[in-house]
């Protein structure tokens, strides 16, 4: 059985429509909070931003300020307890750090996945020992990560891929995410033999971008990012772009709206994805 909605985007949907209530209302934060005796803004702002999981009864007390209502208030309630919710979530991914937590909500809510990486495989289709090496290449900067862990939690992620209703998920490569380097050359082939499995999936699709081929305009994304869809059309699209550090979640959809735009200027200069298995295969073969 399919995990419920994304906990993390059901946040995003909750805070955007309390905010949008509140300032039909014509309320500031301070006057919402003056009101409900909160002590200070920030646990207001922090549900509006979607950065904190609610408290139903605190999304209740909203809902009778702002004078919602019932049929609104109902639909609105669900969705707060799905914000709410650890029921299956938390126990499958108890391993995982923040970071790895909230991309799995992520892909396990989908109903679209876009991947690019201009550097090496994306997660969702790292082999364990590649994973292992990345992650502990990753553990020179930050001592305090347990490599075996985050490859178990990884292992986790996966399954989102192969459950009876996966998201489609596409792959965009830029060439050097497709070359061994200084990888082991029994872990490149193993990586490489699973690109091309998981590309003959029907809702998996790999693209490869040649190496000096250039997207419209010149625009190059060096950062890599995933672009989210859900099944339900009010769920706020979503991006995440990979820093060093952290992850920035992007869920305005001026924002959201650039970056699907630019993939699509990568995937009109892309392999097509017959291509792209025929080149994995032959660097499998070499």
């Amino acid at each position: 059985m399919p995990l419920p909605t994304s906990p993390v985007i059901r946040r995003a949907r909750l805070g955007a429509e309390l905010r949008q209530l509140r300032r039909r209302e014509a309320l500031t934060l301070e006057q919402v909070c003056d009101r409900l005796g909160w002590a200070s803004t920030s646990k207001l702002s922090r549900i509006e931003l979607g950065q904190s999981r609610p408290d139903l009864a605190d999304v209740l007390d909203l809902l009778d300020v702002y004078r919602v209502p019932p049929s609104q208030r109902d639909a609105l309630i669900v969705i707060a307890r799905d914000a709410a919710t650890s029921r299956g979530w938390w126990k499958a991914m108890g391993e995982m750090g923040e970071r790895q937590r909230t991309y799995a909500e992520l892909e396990a809510g989908a109903a679209s996945i876009v991947d690019w990486q201009p550097a090496v495989v994306p997660g969702l289709l790292q082999v364990p020992a590649y994973a292992r090496l990345r992650i502990a290449a990753g553990r020179l900067l930050d001592p305090t990560v347990d490599v075996e862990a985050d490859v178990r939690a990884r292992s986790v992620r996966h399954e989102v891929l192969h459950r009876a209703d996966p998201p489609r998920y596409t792959a965009l490569l830029a060439e050097s995410a497709c070359e061994s380097g200084e990888i082991p050359v029994e872990v490149w082939r193993e990586q490489l033999a699973h690109l091309v499995e998981l590309a003959n999936l029907p809702h998996v699709t790999i693209r490869l971008l040649p190496r000096g081929v250039v997207p419209r305009g010149g625009v190059h994304p060096f950062t890599p990012y995933s672009c989210y869809s859900f099944p339900d059309p009010a769920d706020p699209r979503t991006v995440m772009l990979e820093a060093l550090t952290t992850d920035v979640r992007l869920v305005s959809a001026t924002d959201v709206d650039r970056y699907e735009r630019l993939t699509d200027w990568l995937l009109d200069v892309a392999l097509p994805a017959q291509e792209t298995v025929a080149a994995l295969t032959r660097r499998l073969g070499d």
